[in-house]
């Protein structure tokens, strides 16, 4: 990073500099972190569209290009060529394993699988109607309760331990979750299977009979996971950052990390698309809904299209596009009624003006919601395998935030809007 220009502030007649810092790629930053003492006041960004909070070597996005990378490595030719425990190997480490830390890695996660006993039974503390993130909230935090010899962060073997046991144990706690909802035995975890094929054994296997995964379904998981795996500093990851910033417990970070991404805003945009395409209910009916999704003042959205970071099309929904129809292909859902219907949008938002002129593209939201549905899993644990996924990504950016020398507890500041200051009155004048 270089300092080498600077910018000028002008503040009541009198002018104050701070140095720009420009990053390997993206926009440049003012470093304003010494604007309080110079001036006495803050900046006001709600929302933090134009705030910078840290410095990361783990993912960048071009919106404008359309274009995420991995620790520069494009997520196409990471879900084309690597698996994603490969890619959970990269984010942490900074690069690619070789054939003999690929077998090394996957076998440390494969030893980390199962659940504490005790642990499985929390799960009976919850009504069996409970909403699988909500059972995850409180499953992943509790992992704090029952690992207490690898809490010095500061160790790397002990910051090691926990990413192999959240990467690990993920996968098992969505598949329990899902299990306890449907009221089956929970299935526990192979080591003969591969990361997507022993969720998809958890999940989907009983113990009345063999259970096979498919392997173009186990391949497709396998990209969803790399798709969803970091996207820069977005709210769940920003959530998990600010409750590290303190100290906290790693595993009660990533609790906190997937109680924001259950918001419909975030993780559950995948959901509320699907959710859409039944209100929908036939391609019949396109035209209709299209039509009120350009009138502002009709409340309907259409979901799935669009992305607050990306301004062209959105990479990651050109790889789903090719999984989603890989999967109904295999499964023979070609003519899915769903499938069909969301095909229809897509080709309308693709032709329509309304669309192109906004860059309103489908996202990867659109098609992941098919996917999952198709592989069986139901709409409800949508969200959860975004986390499983996301886990990576989150105790990556954790890791990276307290090793940084520069890393300080979070404080945003605000602009106070309430009443000045005031006299308690008495009882008898309130």
């Amino acid at each position: 990073m270089s300092n080498e220009r600077i910018a000028t502030l002008s503040v009541d007649g009198n002018s104050h500099e701070f140095p720009i810092l420009s990053g390997t790629h993206g926009n440049d930053v003012i470093d304003i972190r010494t604007l309080g003492g110079k001036t006495g006041m803050f900046t006001y960004d709600s929302g933090f569209l134009s705030t910078g909070s840290c410095k990361s070597a783990i993912t960048f996005i071009d919106g404008d290009k359309g274009e995420l990378l991995y620790r520069g490595y494009p997520i196409e030719q990471l879900a084309d060529q690597c698996t994603f425990l490969e890619v959970a190997y990269l984010l942490r480490k900074g690069e690619l394993p070789n054939a003999a830390q690929k077998d090394e890695f996957e076998r440390s996660i494969k030893n980390h699988a199962m659940l504490h006993d005790q642990l499985m039974r929390f799960y009976n503390g919850f009504r069996r109607d409970a909403h699988p993130m909500a059972i995850m909230v409180g499953i992943v935090g509790a992992l704090s309760a029952f690992y207490h010899e690898a809490m010095d962060f500061s160790d790397e073997e002990h910051r090691t331990m926990s990413v192999y046991r959240l990467i690990a144990k993920l996968p098992t706690i969505v598949a329990m979750a899902y299990k306890y909802n449907m009221g089956q035995q929970f299935m526990f975890p192979r080591n003969d299977l591969n990361y997507a094929e022993n969720f998809m054994h958890m999940m989907f296997a009983t113990p009345c009979e063999e259970y096979k995964p498919n392997p173009v379904v186990a391949h497709a998981l396998d990209v969803i996971f790399t798709l969803h795996a970091d996207h820069e500093q977005n709210a769940s990851t920003s959530t998990v950052r600010l409750a590290g910033s303190s100290g906290a417990n790693p595993f009660a970070c990533i609790s906190a990390g997937i109680a924001c991404l259950w918001g419909p805003a975030h993780g559950g945009a995948n959901e509320a698309c699907l959710n859409m395409l039944e209100e929908i209910g036939d391609v019949s009916r396109v035209g209709e809904y299209i039509k009120r999704a350009k009138d502002k003042d009709d409340s309907f959205r259409l979901m799935g299209f669009g992305h607050r970071v990306y301004k062209n099309y959105d990479p990651r929904a050109k790889l789903m596009r090719k999984v989603c129809y890989d999967v109904l292909g295999e499964l023979g859902l070609e003519n899915d009624r769903l499938f069909k219907l969301a095909m229809e949008l897509e080709r309308i938002a693709l032709e329509d003006d309304f669309f192109v002129e906004r860059k309103l593209y489908p996202n990867v939201d659109f098609y992941s919601g098919i996917v999952q549905k198709a592989i069986g899993i139901p709409t409800s644990m949508f969200t959860c395998v975004f986390a499983l996924a996301r886990t990576v990504g989150w105790i990556t950016q954790w890791e990276e935030m307290i090793t940084d020398p520069e890393y300080k507890i979070g404080r945003p500041r605000q602009l106070y809007v309430g009443p000045a200051r005031r006299d308690v009155p008495d009882m008898a004048q309130r």
